[in-house]
């Protein structure tokens, strides 16, 4: 609730007390961990293509996924989709009220909409009642670039205070409907803008916020600017569900997003890969080896170990003490070393798959 309603303080929230509102299986907030969210690239309508895609983002991490439903016919292809995969699925509506309706019908557990874009006040309360019978949460989303010409005269511009009041303003009108099930996004390409705009919305609201900076751009500066700008937020208790916007293969916005909590220490599990820079003591292909075990590696998420690939004598051995399994490079062979033991040497281009069974007996 706002703080119009709840007269919360100036005080950043922690994680633990926001409202915890269930979608499809998983519960977001009140302390539950961060989910990673994505976004499918397919044509809705193409059933087949789309519930590909999402097995395989389930497969590599993802907790939730959203859809676009520009038209009737993806709105009821939701129903086809549904049936396939096994995480919750979330309908991205804009303009058309009529499909916010058909895609909760078509069984979406979540639905995102800019009320300020759906139209009448009407047609905002129709998609509120549909979503009420259904009892599912509605992602209100305000984007930078969607601001209100009355909010950009007020502030002189696009201000992390305007991405706040506009958010505000379109939860009131939905909780002067009678409904709270509700998560909150609002998203910045600005990174600092964003960064300032959770901080101001975290001390003013307790629903579970979605966080992202929208639009970050190609796989290098998105990741970039993704880390930084979620790291900042989430380490200050702030977000409840995360996106890692890139232009690319939505498989890389799971990567990254899972390397973010980790690094956190918001999520555990999985492999951890740490690997030496080059320099002019590397004695073996050490890229193309450490891209390998990062490759490698992803089979074993089950696992809770660091590994490290280092590249030569130097602080080789010794940093690869320090993690639970490691390779350090000489000569055209290398050291496997095993919770600060050395095993064996090995010849270079046994290096990986000496790595890989040891991996397979832990």
């Amino acid at each position: 609730m706002t703080d119009a309603h709840k007269g919360k303080t100036e005080e950043s929230m922690s994680r633990q007390n926001t409202r915890a509102i269930r979608i499809g299986d998983r519960v977001i907030g009140g302390g539950n961990p961060v989910l990673i969210q994505s976004m499918c690239n397919t044509k809705t309508q193409d059933v087949e293509a789309t519930v590909r895609q999402i097995n395989i983002l389930a497969k590599a991490g993802c907790d939730i996924i959203r859809v676009a439903v520009p038209d009737m016919e993806a709105a009821e292809a939701l129903k086809e989709i549904k049936k396939q995969i096994t995480i919750p699925l979330v309908a991205d509506i804009h303009f058309d009220y009529r499909l916010a309706i058909a895609s909760i019908e078509s069984g979406a557990d979540k639905i995102r909409i800019n009320p300020g874009n759906i139209g009448s006040p009407d047609r905002v309360r129709a998609v509120v009642e549909k979503a009420r019978e259904y009892d599912i949460p509605i992602r209100v989303g305000v984007n930078s670039g969607s601001l209100e010409k009355n909010l950009l005269e007020k502030y002189g511009g696009v201000t992390a205070e305007g991405i706040v009041e506009s958010a505000l303003d379109k939860v009131r009108m939905i909780e002067e409907l009678g409904y709270e099930n509700l998560v909150i996004s609002i998203k910045s390409s600005d990174v600092l803008m964003c960064i300032k705009a959770h901080e101001l919305i975290a001390a003013r609201s307790d629903y579970p916020l979605h966080v992202g900076i929208t639009e970050a751009g190609t796989l290098t500066s998105g990741t970039i600017k993704s880390s930084v700008g979620l790291g900042i937020i989430l380490h200050q208790g702030i977000g409840d569900t995360i996106r890692v916007s890139l232009t690319g293969d939505p498989l890389e916005e799971i990567k990254a997003g899972k390397l973010i909590l980790k690094t956190l220490g918001l999520r555990k599990g999985g492999v951890e890969v740490v690997s030496c820079p080059t320099c002019g003591r590397t004695r073996i292909d050490l890229i193309a080896l450490a891209n390998q075990v990062e490759e490698m590696v992803s089979r074993f998420d089950h696992l809770d170990v660091k590994v490290a690939v280092m590249g030569c004598a130097v602080n080789g051995p010794g940093e690869a003490r320090e993690a639970d399994i490691g390779i350090a490079g000489g000569i055209g062979e290398g050291l496997l070393m095993k919770k600060g033991e050395i095993i064996r040497k090995v010849p270079e281009e046994q290096l990986l798959s000496a790595l890989q069974e040891e991996l397979m007996k832990m």
